[in-house]
């Protein structure tokens, strides 16, 4: 549904993207993730028309966004990360204002509203002024805005920014079922947010993207952590036969170096069997999210790692 293909943008010298290039299919949760900086909402301007790119190609379906801005945003539903509200008007007022704008005939914006209020759970405050609602049901508003006319694909910026726990529970439910009819980009800082809904993370740093990859793969484990009754040279001597080894609090850590996990693990069993050493704990070690992306935005490692 989006294919981004070379696309940079630039101003002046100031280069904010830097010749990306990804896509993203139909029904997938894909998180954008990266620093202030990195270059996420200028990516997420031009993929809903706002902002040109320098060189390269945006399609959103079968459509060049670049040849066909109009028709292209037809296709979108876009939930900036301050959405513009009006504080006067009513919940369902509003949105059938919003749902006029979005070219939806006139005979049909009241279904629509309602529509939107209903997957969002606003029923109870569709006539109440927008400036009554809190925090989280005015961002509630939002989405129901960008929800209008079922669009093929949703962008969302920092959908969860100010909530509180339980609407935070709220809004990753409405993503999920947003992306049963919808390709659903999110972009957010918070990696627990990308962790919870996303089916895959790009990762932007320095206005290139660096990472793309399926969430599962990301966090798959490549290490062992292992715990004997003996800590000492003896443990240490046999697991380093294995594979490199670092010292984790009373045990120690295995890089399998993309080895097998469950050949390393059986490996380290037999041997510690053999040396007379007891096991006391040996399990898979899952990297973070946040791991991850402490590691890819340090600044002393290679773009091109």
């Amino acid at each position: 549904m989006i294919e981004v293909n070379e696309v940079s943008r630039r101003y002046g010298s100031l280069v904010a993207v830097d010749d990306v290039t990804f896509s993203v299919g139909s029904g997938e949760i894909v998180g954008l993730l990266g620093h202030n900086g990195a270059g996420k909402s200028t990516i997420m301007k031009m993929l809903t028309g706002f902002l040109e790119p320098t060189s390269g190609r945006i399609r959103i379906g079968d459509q060049n966004i670049q040849q066909h801005p109009v028709r292209t945003r037809s296709l979108i539903g876009y939930l900036p990360e301050n959405c513009p509200l009006y504080p006067e008007m009513r919940v369902m007022e509003y949105l059938c204002f919003q749902a006029a704008l979005k070219g939806i005939p006139p005979s049909l914006q009241e279904q629509q509203a309602l529509h939107v209020i209903s997957q969002t759970q606003l029923a109870e405050k569709g006539t109440s002024p927008i400036k009554s609602l809190s925090r989280g049901q005015r961002q509630r508003v939002g989405v129901a805005r960008a929800l209008l006319g079922d669009p093929k694909i949703l962008i969302l910026d920092e959908p969860t920014n100010g909530l509180d726990p339980s609407q935070i529970t709220q809004m990753r439910q409405l993503i999920r079922n947003a992306a049963r009819q919808a390709t659903v980009l999110v972009s957010t800082h918070i990696l627990q947010e990308v962790e919870a809904v996303c089916d895959r993370v790009l990762i932007l740093r320095g206005g290139k993207l660096v990472i793309d990859q399926p969430l599962d793969a990301l966090q798959r484990s490549s290490r062992l952590r292992v715990v004997v009754d003996q800590p000492g040279d003896a443990a240490r001597a046999v697991l380093q036969e294995i594979a490199p080894v670092e010292p984790d609090g009373v045990g120690y850590l295995l890089d399998c170096c993309g080895e097998d996990i469950t050949g390393t693990a059986r490996k380290v069993s037999s041997r510690l069997a053999e040396a007379r050493i007891g096991l006391l704990e040996l399990q898979p070690v899952r990297d973070s999210l946040e791991s991850l992306f402490r590691d890819v935005q340090d600044p002393r490692k290679s773009l091109d790692a």
